[in-house]
């Protein structure tokens, strides 16, 4: 179980630095969702930037896919459905996550070796709202995995439970943003205090749970042998 606390804390790590690093060093620097011919520009001109985002992104799927697996084992001696319903939750983000990414994959083709492409600019925007549909899609999917590994962290003997408020916290923030994403007219006047929402519960729950992981859950490995059945 160490083992495995220490993959997931790994895993959960290479997801903020690449999924940081992609989305808020990389993508938001090059879209301008407000005009199409920046964007266009941007990714034509930093195809290279526009590549290694792209990277990044893949890695955080593939350490994603990989936390389907390891939070499954970690919070399986709490309730062993409760955990298949978190993985599966996750697992569909992952996957919904991946169909995004292609939108962007075929950005990334179509603006390689252009000079003149100011044909392409309303194709590439649609490829990039696409992606950022199909990804807020995801993120309220995730939302409902942090809902039910948060309420595994609470019932769980081993994990603190301000971890698991703190998780619910960060399910609060991606459903509330997802929604308003959504299904708010207005939206994009208040996307910055609603980007901020998702950040700051994230980095509260995802990074504490991260922290914790790494550190804290590995310093005693009986811990995790407290749980001594398997609620159904």
């Amino acid at each position: 179980m160490k083992q495995i606390a220490k993959i997931s804390g790994i895993a959960y790590l290479m997801i903020f630095l690449s999924g940081f690093y992609a989305n808020f060093s990389v993508l938001e620097s090059l879209v301008d969702m407000e005009s199409p011919t920046v964007t266009l520009t941007n990714f034509v001109n930093g195809h290279s930037q526009f590549g290694y985002g792209l990277l990044g992104f893949v890695l955080m799927l593939f350490f994603d896919v990989l936390l389907v697996w390891s939070l499954f084992y970690l919070t399986q001696s709490v309730s062993r459905n409760l955990s298949f319903v978190a993985s599966f939750f996750r697992l569909m983000h992952a996957i919904i996550f991946g169909i995004a990414l292609s939108k962007l994959w075929r950005a990334y083709q179509l603006t390689a070796e252009v000079e003149s492409a100011i044909d392409l600019e309303l194709e590439v925007m649609n490829l990039v709202s696409d992606f950022d549909l199909v990804w807020t899609l995801g993120l309220l999917i995730f939302g409902l995995h942090l809902i039910v590994l948060g309420f595994l962290s609470l019932k769980s003997t081993f994990i603190p439970k301000i971890i698991g408020l703190f998780l619910l916290l960060a399910a609060m923030g991606y459903m509330l943003d997802g929604i308003a994403k959504l299904a708010y007219e207005n939206y994009l006047i208040y996307r910055p205090y609603f980007e901020m929402g998702v950040v700051l519960t994230g980095v509260i729950g995802e990074l504490s749970f991260t922290i914790w992981l790494l550190f804290k859950g590995l310093k005693k490995e009986k811990n995790y042998n407290t749980g001594k059945q398997v609620s159904r």
